[in-house]
């Protein structure tokens, strides 16, 4: 399922949210959809069911962390939760580079390519609320492969 095509599932419930607006949002979604698949497959390996539950609870949270900092009054507020989603998705990182040899190494790279989005986007958000930079050590997000579509789905086996 390509990014476009996950949209057009989405119920208006989502969508007529002003939540929805944010970009960062709807590809936390759409990465914890793809997510499921991912979990399937790491529990049926005796080897990676941990790691199943460690990478489930970590996409999980993001976009639930995502819209929690939405909805709360001050910037300082939004910025702690926008914070936890960031650590989130780069657990999840973590979760499915140990993972990327039952998930086969494209997928694990797309998934991880979108999470690295995520965060940039996050490092991107999180400043502007908090009303100041982010002591961040200077690191580029962008890879070699940026140009290819991040949203393109890797065929499910």
């Amino acid at each position: 399922m390509t990014y476009e095509e996950w949209l057009a599932t989405v119920p208006a419930e989502f969508t007529a949210d002003p939540l929805w607006r944010m970009e960062v949002y709807r590809l936390a979604l759409f990465t914890a959809n793809l997510a499921w698949h991912d979990v399937g497959k790491l529990v049926q390996d005796r080897g990676t069911i941990a790691l199943a539950d460690q990478l489930f609870r970590a996409i999980g949270s993001v976009p639930a962390n995502i819209s929690e900092g939405y909805s709360h009054q001050s910037g300082k507020d939004q910025a702690r939760f926008y914070e936890y989603a960031l650590g989130s998705a780069r657990e999840a990182r973590g979760w499915y580079y140990q993972g990327r040899f039952v998930l086969t190494e494209p997928v694990a790279m797309h998934r991880i390519k979108l999470l690295t989005k995520i965060a940039r986007l996050l490092l991107t958000v999180i400043p502007s609320e908090r009303g100041y930079k982010m002591r961040e050590m200077q690191t580029s997000y962008h890879t070699a492969s940026d140009a290819d579509s991040l949203l393109d789905d890797i065929p499910m086996p």
